[in-house]
């Protein structure tokens, strides 16, 4: 019996990693929200492996903290561990990541949904939703319970029809044993959208006093404080180490003998897994000339003794699990906690969504995360934030929020998504970003701060420090194009010391800090400031100056995206009126319906002779439109 339960402004359905960021990001904003999931005990919980960032997901991280979302200041408060990747590169690839403690992440996390007023955590299973004419006016639950909103945000991660894999056994379930969402996937077929079957997998966890260490390379954290908040004040120092092993020519060949019984090989598993996370079987398989692969053991927490296996994701049989990992050096005793295992969930085809996130389909519903068709805790926090801003200023009849590839590493997931969509489970790589020098770890929030603040999620306090942030490297930036530094012998012997060529001439102190061999604390000897500026200030200083030709260049090819990207396309036009254009580019622009000549220059099967007839045929003003119906 359905039985009217509450009216809310927003309704998020999980509480995994998008649905946490979606339900604060639309609570902070002042919408009444309502956040539905299976398991209160699950929010936010790591099925795979316990760590946060890392290649272009960490700087998401640092981006979802500049607009205001929660990711980076829980990791913070709650790892075990922290490192700044890729030091030895240029700043456009150096990422921070951090192991974090499982368990306490998730329950600080809990708390801090709990703690904000304008949340209603609730454990239930959403069945279906209810839509009238086409718009989403909120959900029912398995008890009958109907709950009302506004906007209705789905993150269901890998719930929808999961199914787990281990060996020749398969049986619905969600990650971890959970209970899987049949229902709701069901629904979502009948409403019309395209599904597919998506797959991935973890690896087995082991018992730490089982391990030989002695055996293994020690990773240490970083012994230089570092956070992902640009927020944090306190930092962890009692960090615990990771430890570095490798498979070998015996690893293989039991991987060999045992592809029979293999859920991948033997046909058991029907979904497309993740290209850059593959399994063990995999890579023995497709990199059969490598002698051996890397794994990483993991601790979980500090107060369990469960260690990942990172580099060892697999479903095979559980027997077979065992005797792998007991050639590896240092496990060769090991005692295996949990199986690894395969899991199967649908997620909708991502080109059914708006650059909002909302749904093609049913007005007023917005959906984030793996349900998207992406991988990775940090792709779907980004996207669970920009769908709960979106869904919250919806609700409050504000204007939605859309970041552009140049925004973020956030914009151009989002963009790779609803504009090209994919056919295996989406990771984000640095490569994927064209303007990859001006979206680095260290500007996020020069990139995202006042955007955060305009909705409403950055304080007014921050915003005055951030404000502060800009001014102190922009007088910083002036005083040393200002100053001239003279080829006294004391400068010779520092240039001459880091392996420079000598001064001929007096030379500006932003042009000396140009050379690759100088950092701007060679300067501040030979120029010192009049006070001492915050790290983050002179970083900025010397990245500005030192690449100041290139993040020109990589400026100017923004502003021409912006051109294209101010060329607006009505969201109804009717293609099938437009004369010219090829077969294919005609069904991609129906079924992508771009915003702006920029995103329909970026789709798939549409050339530039399609776009060049596009835009001559809007730039005649006569555009037919096709019925919303």
């Amino acid at each position: 019996m359905q039985y009217d339960a509450g009216n809310y402004d927003v309704i998020v359905i999980g509480a995994g990693h998008a649905g946490v960021e979606a339900g604060l990001a639309a609570g902070r904003l002042g919408a009444k929200t309502l956040m539905v999931t299976i398991n209160l005990d699950m929010v936010a919980f790591m099925p795979c492996n316990p760590s946060v960032g890392g290649p272009a997901k960490g700087i998401v991280v640092r981006e979802i903290d500049a607009l205001g979302g929660e990711m980076g200041k829980n990791i913070d408060k709650t790892h075990i561990q922290m490192r700044m990747l890729n030091t030895g590169k240029g700043p456009a690839v150096r990422a921070l990541r951090a192991q974090a403690d499982k368990f306490t992440y998730q329950h600080e996390m809990k708390k801090t949904i709990e703690n904000e007023p304008n949340i209603t955590l609730l454990q239930g299973m959403v069945e279906k939703l209810i839509v009238e004419d086409g718009v989403c006016k909120g959900v029912v639950t398995m008890t009958g319970a109907a709950y009302s909103a506004k906007t209705v945000v789905i993150t269901t991660g890998t719930f929808l029809r999961g199914e787990i894999i281990l060996g020749e056994l398969k049986y619905s379930s969600g990650p971890n044993n959970q209970q899987p969402s049949i229902k709701l996937s069901e629904h979502l077929q009948e409403l019309g959208f395209d599904m597919v079957r998506f797959k991935t997998g973890t690896p087995p966890r082991v018992n730490s006093h089982t391990i030989d260490y002695s055996k293994t390379e020690i990773q240490p954290g970083d012994d230089v404080p570092r956070a992902f908040s640009y927020e944090t004040t306190k930092y962890i120092t009692d960090q615990l180490p990771c430890w570095l092993t490798y498979t070998n020519e015996t690893t293989h060949s039991l991987i060999d003998d045992n592809l029979h019984r293999s859920p991948m090989y033997s046909g058991m598993i029907k979904g497309t897994g993740p290209r850059y996370c593959p399994s063990i079987e995999d890579k023995v398989v497709r990199f059969n000339d490598k002698p051996r692969h890397q794994i990483f053991l993991e601790p979980e927490g500090r107060n369990t003794q469960e260690v990942y296996v990172q580099g060892l994701s697999t479903s095979l049989p559980e027997d077979v699990q065992q005797k792998i990992l007991r050639t590896i050096p240092g496990l060769e005793n090991v005692q295996m906690m949990r199986a690894g295992y395969a899991i199967e969930y649908d997620s909708i085809v991502p080109t059914q969504l708006w650059p909002t996130l909302e749904t093609k389909k049913v007005k007023n519903l917005y959906t984030a995360g793996q349900i998207n068709g992406t991988s990775g805790y940090e792709e779907a926090a980004g996207q669970g934030l920009m769908a709960g801003i979106n869904a919250g200023l919806n609700a409050l009849g504000k204007e939605e929020l859309i970041l552009s590839r140049s925004d973020a590493y956030i914009g151009v997931l989002i963009d790779d998504l609803v504009t090209k969509g994919t056919n295996e489970p989406y990771r984000l790589l640095t490569s994927r970003a064209e303007y990859r020098l001006l979206l680095r770890h260290d500007n996020a929030d020069l990139r995202l701060t006042d955007a955060g603040h305009k909705i409403g999620l950055i304080s007014d306090e921050r915003y005055g420090r951030f404000t502060e942030k800009k001014q102190a490297i922009e007088a910083e930036k002036e005083r040393l194009r200002s100053i001239i530094i003279k080829p006294s012998a004391e400068v010779q012997e520092m240039i001459k010391n880091q392996g420079g060529s000598e001064l001929k001439d007096g030379i500006r102190a932003s042009d000396l800090l140009k050379r690759p061999e100088m950092s701007y604390e060679h300067i501040k000897l030979a120029a010192p400031a009049d006070a001492d500026l915050d790290f983050d200030v002179t970083e900025q200083v010397e990245i500005q100056l030192k690449y100041e030709g290139y993040i020109e260049k990589s400026l100017q090819q923004v502003e021409r995206l912006k051109k294209m990207e101010n060329k607006k396309v009505p969201e109804n036009i009717d293609y099938d009126a437009i004369n010219g254009l090829a077969s294919e580019a005609r069904q991609k622009l129906k079924e992508v319906r771009p915003l702006s000549i920029a995103q329909a220059s970026r789709i798939s099967g549409v050339n530039p002779a399609d776009i060049s007839i596009l835009l001559v045929y809007l730039e005649q003003g006569r555009v037919a439109r096709v019925s919303n119906n």
